[in-house]
């Protein structure tokens, strides 16, 4: 079977996630589309190597030494053929289907570099909220792209053209995990590459409760360094003022500023600002957030 017979890839990063992650192999083998998958292995130390080996011996496994997160998903990537590239996270997995459909969507419309899946949570399939956000976007349809134009997508429920993926970077090395799918989308749109809610591709997600507190204060601290990434000055400034502010009261607050400054100077260093068009579409998109 030639890679244009499969032409979407799967990546999955995963660590310490052996029992949710066979689940999530299970129905990705059994899909009609059979994609090659490639699990990205952070440094596990529960035996999920050994377990992909005995149980799913046709999955490549990339054992990494360290935990990379989110970059993960970056050597996956590069280790994958396949022109498309779904994204999984080891508690998700596609519909029957949504990958030969996103690969009709890709293959159809070329300046298409990533588009977002609608997804369905939990055992009642129940709509996840970022659906509708997703499709209410100000953007709105463009005449060369399918759904609606977002800057925005949750990472488990994605599918990529793995030229555009590379073309932008990949993930950002100073995310690691949280938030991170907004950096890729801006760089995707300031290389050029439109990025599209496609609800037509479904993604069923089943995750596993993490501490709200916890989980806040890393998306709190990408969303600070995303602005000193990509932002203009005037933006990441009054940005790290309110973190500040909140910090005296909030613990969360607080663990989210102290970790941002932290990794200020190599965000300052690895500073590319949006082109005015692309920073333009981010203030509408916040702008309507702002007002729902």
């Amino acid at each position: 079977m030639t890679g244009m017979d499969r032409p979407v890839g799967v990546v999955i990063a995963t660590r310490d996630r052996t029992d949710s992650l066979a689940v999530t192999l299970r129905r990705l083998l059994a899909l009609p589309e059979k994609p090659p998958v490639v699990v990205a292995d952070n440094a596990s130390s529960d035996g999920t190597r050994a377990m992909i080996a005995k149980r799913f011996p046709e999955v490549r496994v990339l054992a990494l030494p360290v935990n990379r997160g989110a970059l993960a998903r970056n050597d996956a990537v590069r280790a994958l053929d396949t022109p498309y590239v779904a994204f999984s996270d080891d508690d998700s997995w596609w519909e029957p289907g949504a990958l030969d459909t996103a690969a009709r969507l890709l293959g159809a419309h070329p300046r298409l570099g990533l588009l977002s899946a609608r997804t369905l949570v939990g055992p009642d399939d129940a709509p996840d909220p970022l659906n509708d956000s997703l499709a209410a976007s100000p953007l709105g349809p463009a005449a060369d792209l399918p759904g609606t134009q977002v800057l925005g997508f949750l990472g488990c429920a994605a599918v990529a053209r793995r030229s555009a993926f590379l073309d932008a970077g990949g993930y950002h090395r100073l995310l690691f995990f949280g938030a991170e799918e907004n950096l890729l989308a801006y760089d995707l749109a300031a290389r050029g590459w439109g990025v599209a809610h496609c609800p037509e591709v479904v993604a069923h997600h089943d995750p596993a409760p993490v501490p709200r507190a916890h989980r806040r204060a890393v998306v709190r601290r990408n969303e600070l360094l995303t602005a000193w990434l990509r932002r203009p000055p005037p933006v990441a400034l009054r940005r790290t003022r309110d973190l500040a502010v909140e910090a005296r009261r909030d613990p969360e607050a607080r663990r989210a500023l102290r970790a941002a400054l932290a990794v200020l100077p190599a965000a300052l260093g690895a500073r590319r600002p949006l082109p005015p068009h692309v920073e333009r579409d981010v203030r509408r998109v916040e702008e309507a957030s702002r007002e729902r």
